[in-house]
């Protein structure tokens, strides 16, 4: 049976990665394609990134498949949605399977799209089912984690259950994509062949905002032995020079941490790399062991500048304690990033500033601000969703197009993004530019507000 994976992402498309150009593989398909192949299944992966829609159908129709799996999430949704359509006219017998994290909560808004089957979860063991109950051409009521309909009835299985062990994964199969695009990618724009890797399943803390309908709130953990003969085997087979490790949370163990260390030491490895983790998952002795390893930039999150706001998150984390890791990773020399959200239900005037004077007295390398978003699934869409006066077209919109309830009008937090931007330019940068375009901003936030 032949199966194609793929993901309907196209770079040219997407102008904010344009600018920065940090692409990454897809490294779920990537999973799956391998344990597929492990089982002796004839899988080809369709790599989206660099190609465009013609030349990706092109792909679509060399390859022939009698099984296509997207992965999708808010992202490629809509552009799946239309390439879904497409192939239908070229293969109308083709099955067509979805899965990945925006699958979970929206099953029958798939299905009801053209999707044939959901898979909710994560994917190998569901795929390796399915393709062998096709081949058998058997009943798919056994296969956990996916959903389908019969006549006009959607037939939702029970879940999946995680793989328990990640060391009973092959690693992603990254020899079935052009890789050599994305390494040289990065060396044109950031003078370093650079990959993705994954060490770790899941998250065990209960950000609000946050969506686990893949992973779910747990937390498995690839062997450091594991993880350094990966890294060891793309530095031999691709030459790659850095790395970023994709885990929610790198350093939730710090007993997992010293033996990544120790086994770094063991094979004399030294390599750079980016994480992201949490302020409190975070001391002295992790900061050196990582700096040791060849760690160099930390992206530690906060969210907000105002404890109230990170309290109704539900973060569990002291302000104090993101600012004093901040500045420490820096002090240790390693570059140290943050991520701000504006916008979160209930944030006032006064917050924003709090999180202008927490950004300025932490002083990070790199700043990224959002906008805060419902994604269908997570605490704080459930907590909001009842005040929600519109909901977008499913098809042609995604969660991010969803308007949070807000005592102020949507330029008030435009502006704030400024004023937050620039205000942390002025500090960092010891800028006069920046600190009046602050000042600026915050002048239409006043008056956006009086407005509002």
């Amino acid at each position: 049976m032949r199966i194609a994976l793929t993901h309907g992402y196209f770079l040219h498309e997407d102008p904010k990665e344009l600018e920065i150009m940090r692409p990454y593989p897809t490294l779920g398909l990537l999973y799956i394609s391998a344990f597929l192949k492990q089982h002796d299944k004839n899988v080809e992966v369709v790599d989206s990134t660099f190609i465009d829609r013609e030349e990706w159908l092109t792909q679509i129709k060399a390859t022939q498949p009698e099984v296509l799996a997207f992965y999708t999430n808010l992202m490629t949704k809509v552009n799946i949605l239309e390439l879904v359509k497409l192939v239908r006219k070229e293969f109308p017998r083709c099955l067509i399977v979805a899965g990945g994290p925006d699958i979970t909560y929206n099953i029958e808004n798939y299905l009801e799209a053209g999707i044939d089957i959901t898979i909710s979860g994560e994917g190998e063991q569901t795929m390796l089912e399915l393709i062998e109950s096709m081949e058998a051409n058997s009943d798919l009521s056994e296969i956990a984690g996916i959903a389908y309909m019969d006549g006009e009835k959607i037939i939702q299985n029970d879940p999946r259950q995680k793989i328990r062990e990640m060391t009973s994964l092959p690693l992603p199969d990254r020899s079935s994509i052009p890789i050599e695009k994305y390494l040289n990618t990065w060396k044109k724009h950031h003078g370093k062949s650079t990959l993705n890797i994954s060490t770790q399943r899941g998250c065990p803390y209960t950000c609000k905002w946050c969506s686990t309908a893949v992973y779910g709130q747990s937390y498995r953990r690839n062997s450091p032995e594991n993880v350094v003969s990966e890294i060891l085997h793309l530095k031999e087979a691709y030459n790659v020079e850095a790395l970023w490790f994709v885990d929610d949370v790198f350093t939730v163990s710090h007993k997992w941490i010293a033996e990544l260390h120790a086994t770094f030491l063991k094979h004399k490895l030294s390599i750079p790399f980016e994480i992201i983790t949490r302020a409190e998952r975070l001391n002295e002795t992790v900061l050196t062991q990582l700096k040791e390893m060849g760690c160099f930039r930390i992206w530690i999150g906060a969210e907000s500048g105002s404890q109230r706001i990170i309290d109704k998150m539900d973060r569990r984390v002291e302000l104090e304690t993101v600012q004093q890791m901040i500045v420490r990773t820096q002090e240790l020399g390693m570059e140290a990033g943050t991520f701000i959200m504006v916008g979160y239900p209930t944030e006032t005037h006064e917050d924003i500033q709090q999180t202008l004077q927490h950004i300025q007295a932490a002083n990070p390398t790199h700043l990224t601000i959002t906008k805060a978003y419902p994604i269908k699934g997570t605490a704080l869409y459930e907590e909001i969703k009842d005040e929600i006066a519109h909901f977008p077209h499913w098809e042609t919109n995604t969660d991010r197009d969803i308007e949070i309830p807000l005592p102020y009008k949507a330029a008030y937090y435009d502006n704030a993004v400024r004023f937050l931007v620039n205000g942390w330019k002025a500090k960092r940068h010891k800028s006069m530019k920046h600190a009046l375009k602050s000042k600026l901003a915050y002048l239409m936030m006043q008056w956006n507000k009086k407005a509002g």
